[in-house]
């Protein structure tokens, strides 16, 4: 894989920009960690300290995987919104993208809008050939999510630590599978 603009990675949806965190996200993402609502089905709601050993993860993870997932920015305000998008820590059981949201934004459709951008970016740009998304089995609004992007429900997997406790199923779909429903990045 081509070594990456960082500093220049935009991607655009009708309502978003996708790109990495920046320092500045940190405040809004750390309120999103404590609100035990929006990380129910995240792990639960984390002290600050551990909300800022996670923003470094995701960091970390762009500079040397070259992804991890976005911030979601809201073009209308400019103001975070969430994290969305490819991730693959050790051990995890297959090539994710992912989304959580924060309550403000909850019920206006952006997990969809920007999952949707972030699968074409890691089938097009990463490569990947297959994408989950690790769901919670009491989360009705994310398998809905997940049923909106064409995925369908593969069964229970097992998370590595810390997350081995939770019931988790993978949704997910392949390249193929996703470019019969779906355009790629740039095309018209």
């Amino acid at each position: 894989m081509t070594k990456l603009d960082l500093a220049n990675l935009r991607i655009e949806t009708p309502r978003l920009i996708l790109r990495p965190i920046q320092m500045q996200d940190f405040e809004p993402w750390a309120r999103m960690m404590a609100d035990a609502e929006a990380m129910r089905y995240l792990g639960g709601p984390v002290a600050r300290s551990a909300a800022w050993r996670a923003f470094m993860t995701m960091g970390g993870s762009w500079h040397l995987q070259g992804f991890s997932m976005f911030s979601l920015i809201e073009k209308s305000t400019g103001q975070w919104v969430g994290r969305v998008g490819p991730w693959q820590p050790a051990d995890w059981p297959g090539t994710e993208v992912g989304w959580g949201v924060a309550r403000s934004a909850w019920g206006k459709g952006y997990a969809p809008e920007a999952a949707a951008a972030s699968i074409d970016w890691a089938f097009d740009v990463l490569g990947w050939t297959d994408v989950i998304h690790c769901i919670d089995v009491g989360n009705a609004n994310s398998a809905a999510v997940a049923r909106k992007l064409g995925s369908r429900n593969r069964g229970r997997v097992r998370m590595p630590a810390p997350y081995e406790k939770l019931e988790v199923d993978a949704w997910g779909q392949t390249r193929d599978e996703w470019r019969s429903r779906h355009q790629p990045l740039g095309a018209s």
